[in-house]
């Protein structure tokens, strides 16, 4: 990092003060935003006892420090006999913020169909993140409609802009028709409660949106790699800053990172070649979560999944910080791998 990002020290001391919950005010002063006085804010009981919670940044909720993303077996299409006890075993387990998007199973957004599949029982135990990969207003709205449909809900907790990678798609949402307007007006209308961006390529341009509205949470790419390449420090330094809710993903990177990674064929000349990781899952759990996130997501293939990440999340101790540089130095032969998803 530069002289002029923040270094390894001052975010950790930021990660205890997450540790302990932050509560602030808006970006403009006024208070945060609040669904109608007749709508439960929702709320697992068995969280508290379950794992460690953190402030999801200026929103009213603790938020467990392992949260449910719904990809992976969550996402594949028919295949409702493992998704279903998965995001049932997960609630139960006290897991009370679950991540999808309108993109999520393809056309036929799979993932949204099985939660609420769920949901339409427990909704009120968990809170719910969707988005929108749809840059205009009309095209957005139309993928929230079907989002509350299928997730059999009035409302989302959190409305997010999916994998805004250049700038030039902030001036999309940004312009007159653009996104943002869409978000305001389901805001204003009490269709969402909160208002979300995410990004896995370039901290800059995380930034940049964050400069141009007042967005209350961020998903970002982060795991033990991080330093290697294109670092998004800097980005978490500046929402914690924001006091934002910063939610962590990629954090095995799809696995690569960890040691039972199981490299499929190498079927390119031009492709990188892959090799089993270096990290166990709880070396790359903890090494975010050692940072100042509310909560990290991860897509679970198998209920036994799940329940090893819970796990770790109920044992969490932070890193010092000569744990975590052992750990960067670990990760470091596949980083490359393990970072895929950044600009090049």
């Amino acid at each position: 990092m530069s002289r002029s990002d923040i270094g390894r020290r001052e975010l950790f001391r930021w990660g205890a003060a997450a540790a302990a919950g932050l509560v602030a005010a808006r970006l403009d002063g006024n208070e945060p935003y609040l669904p109608s006085a007749t709508r439960e804010i929702p709320r697992n009981p068995k969280t508290a006892q379950a794992m460690p919670t953190r402030n999801l940044g200026r929103t009213d909720h603790l938020v467990g420090i392992f949260s449910l993303g719904a990809q992976a077996s969550i996402e594949k299409p028919n295949n409702e006999k493992i998704a279903l006890p998965l995001i049932e075993r997960a609630l139960d387990l006290g897991v009370n913020y679950i991540d999808t998007s309108a993109r999520y199973g393809g056309d036929g957004r799979w993932s949204e169909r099985y939660l609420g599949q769920v949901m339409k029982k427990r909704r009120n135990e968990v809170f719910l993140a969707s988005k929108t990969h749809d840059r205009t207003r009309d095209g957005s709205l139309r993928h929230l409609d079907i989002s509350l449909m299928l997730l059999v809900t009035d409302r989302l907790d959190l409305w997010q802009l999916l994998i805004m990678q250049m700038m030039e798609y902030f001036d999309k949402v940004c312009a007159k028709g653009g996104a943002l307007e869409a978000f305001l007006k389901a805001r204003d209308q009490g269709l969402v409660r909160y208002l979300g961006i995410t990004g896995h390529a370039d901290p800059d341009v995380l930034m940049e949106g964050i400069r141009r509205f007042p967005f209350d949470t961020v998903l970002m790419a982060f795991n033990a790699a991080d330093p290697q390449h294109r670092s998004f420090r800097k980005l978490l330094s500046y929402a914690v800053g924001k006091e934002m809710g910063i939610i962590g993903m990629k954090v095995p990177a799809r696995s690569r990172l960890l040691t039972t990674f199981t490299p499929p064929p190498n079927t390119s000349a031009s492709s990188p070649k892959l090799v089993p990781g270096t990290l166990t899952m709880q070396e790359a759990m903890r090494y975010v979560l050692s940072f100042p996130f509310s909560t990290v997501i991860i897509g679970c293939d198998t209920i036994a999944q799940l329940e090893a990440n819970v796990g770790i999340a109920r044992n969490f101790r932070p890193f010092n910080q000569d744990q975590l540089a052992a750990i960067e130095a670990k990760a470091k032969p596949v980083a490359e791998q393990s970072l895929t998803f950044r600009k090049k």
